[in-house]
């Protein structure tokens, strides 16, 4: 059985932009997450999002990031409440997909968010991501509007307020 116990979330630095661009080059990620610029040192400095690498069993596989959902003035999610936080991930190595990481690691880091206060996250799938939703809806997350396009492309708006409900 897997538990939110075996992973964990280190800061993203400049020495891991090789593994993120070869994890991004990767037809699974490609499809929905595109070709970002890659990082560099003012992103990585940027104070409203927190960028991880997540390990399994001490083995980098997934790439995460929370933000401020207030960061930007045009932020699709502005309208939550303040302290709200937006997440993004990816499973980088595709031998580990399939297999409940990501609902694992993704309700690890949603626990973390809500104690250190969050009210409410959002996330902002594709709507023809059916994998991501199916997750998303496993964690606890809902539609709160219809599908939009929005400067990062189309999205589906989900979130999820405090406390974390794990659905089977």
């Amino acid at each position: 059985m897997i538990t939110a116990a075996h992973y964990s979330f280190r800061n993203l630095t400049l020495d891991d932009l090789d593994l993120l661009e070869s994890w991004q080059s990767r037809p699974h990620i490609r499809e929905w997450w595109g070709s970002d610029a890659p990082f560099d040192r003012a992103k990585l400095a940027d104070p409203k999002v927190a960028r991880w690498i997540v390990s399994h069993a001490g083995r980098p596989f997934a790439f995460m990031q929370d933000y401020s959902v207030h960061g930007w003035d045009d932020h699709h999610f502005a309208k939550l409440p303040e302290g709200s936080r937006g997440i993004d991930q990816y499973i980088g190595a595709p031998d580990m997909i399939g297999l409940g990481h990501g609902t694992a690691f993704i309700g690890a880091r949603l626990r973390m968010l809500f104690e250190a206060g969050a009210p409410v996250i959002a996330t902002d799938p594709h709507p023809e991501n059916a994998r991501a939703i199916a997750v998303y809806t496993k964690l606890g997350f809902e539609p709160f509007g219809p599908p939009q396009k929005t400067q990062w492309g189309l999205i589906l708006p989900m979130k999820v307020p405090r406390p974390v409900v794990m659905r089977r």
